[in-house]
């Protein structure tokens, strides 16, 4: 029977069959399997979209054909699009057929909101509805159709959208310019007709603060999930620090903004609006970062909503009276507070984790007596508003299970150190520019000492040999703390390398006794402010039971954190960030290609080059840093095998041979140009 209807395909054939005890012959005319079975797909962003098979149709109970979302990828994802989904409208045409779907995005220009349709087979009489963002900042690369090449197997990717589309909906001013007119126009009432109401119950700083209050939700590529960041989606709670005509900046801890490669969406608390943020600074030790928006994307929103005022004195101490006022990720931005007491003021301890990633170290936080739990965050404020502390969620991982968790929790950060990071921002510090909203605008740098150090009391100091008039003079310095810093580890590739040593106890800089991160952050900031500075501190320190003067550089470094990366044989390689520079080492024969993330089914996957490593050399050539290493990889051929000499984090020594598949894993860069403020990809080698 199969061979009469494999050489039938096309024509009808008599079948004779029985139904209910009556012989029947009926006529059928046989189709091609092939002309059902999907031979081609689009790729958007991450997500991989074809016409219904005729397997699934059978599985599911749908017609063939249909728009099918076979892998929901980032952009979908986003939108909480699941897969197996079915489109039906998207930016609200009908969707029949996949060349519709690509008629339709061709139209739409980058970081455009646009609404979406679709269902799902367990829930089929019921359309569901989304709103999906078009990729706004070029992470991948542009809409490809595959389609099956039936003479080789392979299958050939070309433009679904003409070049000159791409081009057109490519990040320029003019597209920005009619994204923000539409947020405009939405916005056209009156500010206090949308506005949120007082209610008659709520605290004088709950009042004053709610206006300055946003929810970020931060979303990252799985491609670009660089820094060890270990999750694609983080939420929370940020203020608004700076807001005037041409600027807005929230601050936000480091467990809700971690990288540079994010989509941000804000929303505020006293104004029922959605807009777009971006990342201009990451601290690099503590535990913040700032977050810019447009403030006439506001619309009239802009009347409502006002920068937090900023009180750094008097220091909050422990039994002081503080108000908790801030956001739960519920996400029904109900601005909630309480009064509380401040409970203790201690320095953070975070061990290191399995995979490098931000730690907040050398930094003191305060704790609360009562609080609303790890999924709130905001500011504690005094009684008239006036911000105090960032009320910051914290990250670190939990050890002695199977597998390491990631634990969260909630601390105070005092605003000091956020305002001078903002005074340099208003300031216009002299700095590497940026442009932000269309204006260039000098960076902060911030000059360290990087050395992790930890406390350690003068009662167990003097048990190491430190003498009686060193621990009076600290005793006295800070008679509530009685402490002396200890080194943990100096970064490698610092100016503190090779100088300090593990276990030193730092006395004095310039002969001013030193008992706490601050008085050292103080001595870093009085060399930014001396002209005939070298970036040298005169330090004195305890080593071994012997007092020792030393001269200590210091580094400086910017808040742009990793705005680089290659894709290689489905590997994510890139500079190594402080994280992975705070173990301690750096391999001798280069340290500027360290792989931090790869994919599954790629080259390095099926050979083995994980992450947690250095590439050292390709072929015996050396690779000290990401130029050399794009050199050599950009001559090497499809199909070709290839030898990597790698270092591991614990400085052993591998060799991998692995075989580069360019077809379907081609190399590429993506870059980030302060000047314009956009992200490059760019293609260095395909198959």
């Amino acid at each position: 029977m199969e061979t009469l209807l494999d050489g039938s395909i096309g024509c009808e054939i008599d079948l004779q069959i029985e139904r209910c005890g009556t012989t029947l012959t009926v006529k059928l005319k046989v189709e091609d399997l092939n002309s059902i079975t999907p031979n081609y797909f689009l790729e958007v962003s991450g997500a991989v979209i074809h016409p219904l098979s005729y397997q699934q149709a059978r599985n599911f109970g749908f017609k063939c054909g249909l728009v099918y979302v076979a892998d929901a990828g980032y952009m979908l994802s986003r939108a909480s699009v699941p897969q197996h989904s079915i489109i039906k409208k998207f930016a609200g045409e009908d969707i029949a057929h996949l060349g519709d779907l690509i008629s339709v995005i061709s139209k739409q220009p980058r970081g455009a909101q646009v609404p979406l349709e679709y269902v799902i087979y367990t829930d089929r009489h019921r359309n569901k509805s989304a709103v999906v963002t078009i990729d706004q900042h070029g992470w991948y690369a542009s809409p490809q159709l595959y389609t099956r090449s039936d003479a080789n197997g392979l299958w050939t990717a070309k433009l679904a959208v003409p070049l000159e589309s791409v081009e057109g909906t490519s990040s320029s001013s003019g597209d920005l310019d009619d994204i923000k007119g539409v947020l405009r126009q939405s916005t056209s009432l009156e500010g206090s007709d949308l506005a949120r109401p007082i209610s008659s119950n709520s605290s004088l700083a709950e009042q004053v603060i709610e206006p300055s209050l946003v929810m970020l939700q931060v979303d990252i590529p799985p491609m670009c999930m660089l820094d060890g960041v270990h999750a694609k989606l983080f939420g929370g709670a940020g203020v608004i620090i700076h807001h005037s005509d041409t600027l807005g900046l929230i601050a936000v801890d480091k467990n809700t903004v971690i990288v540079p490669t994010s989509d941000i969406m804000i929303s505020f608390a006293a104004y029922p609006i959605q807009i777009p943020g971006e990342v201009v600074f990451l601290h690099p030790v503590h535990n913040f970062a700032f977050v810019a928006y447009d403030p006439s994307a506001l619309g009239a929103g802009a009347s409502v909503v006002r920068a937090s005022k900023l009180l750094a004195e008097p220091a909050l101490h422990r039994g002081d009276s503080v108000y908790l006022v801030g956001l739960g990720l519920s996400g029904n931005l109900q601005v909630t507070s309480r009064k509380s007491i401040i409970s203790s003021c201690k320095a953070v301890d975070i061990r290191w984790g399995d995979c490098p990633r931000y730690r907040a170290i050398n930094m003191e936080v305060l704790e609360l007596d009562i609080d609303f739990g790890s999924q709130f965050s905001g500011v504690l404020t005094d009684e008239q508003g006036r911000v105090q502390a960032l009320w910051a969620s914290i990250s670190s991982q939990l050890f002695g299970t199977s597998i390491s968790e990631d634990d969260q929790f909630v601390v105070g950060i005092p605003i000091y150190p956020i305002i001078q990071i903002l005074e340099k921002f208003t300031s216009g510090t002299p700095g590497p520019f940026r442009l932000i909203n269309e204006i260039r605008r000098p960076m902060p740098c911030v000059r360290l000492l990087e050395v992790e150090l930890y406390p350690t009391l003068l009662s167990k100091a003097r048990k190491y040999g430190l003498n009686d008039s060193w621990v009076q003079a600290l005793a006295t310095k800070d008679p509530v703390r009685r402490q002396v810093l200890q080194v943990k580890c100096c970064f490698a590739g610092s100016k503190a390398e090779n100088i300090l040593e593990e276990g030193d106890m730092i006395l004095a800089i310039s002969k001013e006794p030193i008992t706490c991160f601050l008085d050292i952050e103080n001595a870093c900031q009085k060399l930014d402010h001396s002209i005939d500075s070298d970036g040298m501190l005169d330090m004195t320190i305890f080593r071994q039971g012997k007092e020792i003067d030393l001269i200590v550089g210091t580094d400086v470094r910017d808040g742009n954190g990793s705005t680089r990366m290659v894709n290689w044989c489905g590997c994510i390689v890139q500079n190594p960030y402080p994280a992975v520079r705070g173990r301690g080492f750096l391999p001798k024969e280069g340290h500027g290609v360290y792989v931090v993330r790869w994919s599954r089914g790629s080259p390095s996957d099926r050979y083995c080059l994980s992450a947690l490593q250095w590439i050292v050399e390709v072929n015996s050539q050396p690779t000290p840093d990401l130029d050399s290493f794009i050199e050599v990889v950009k001559g090497l051929e499809d199909g070709q095998f290839v030898r990597v000499r790698t270092i591991q984090l614990d400085g052993k020594p591998r060799f991998r041979t692995l075989k580069q598949d360019l077809h379907y894993w081609p190399t590429w860069e993506l870059r980030f140009e302060p000047e314009t403020a956009t992200w490059h990809r760019n293609n260095i080698s395909r198959g």
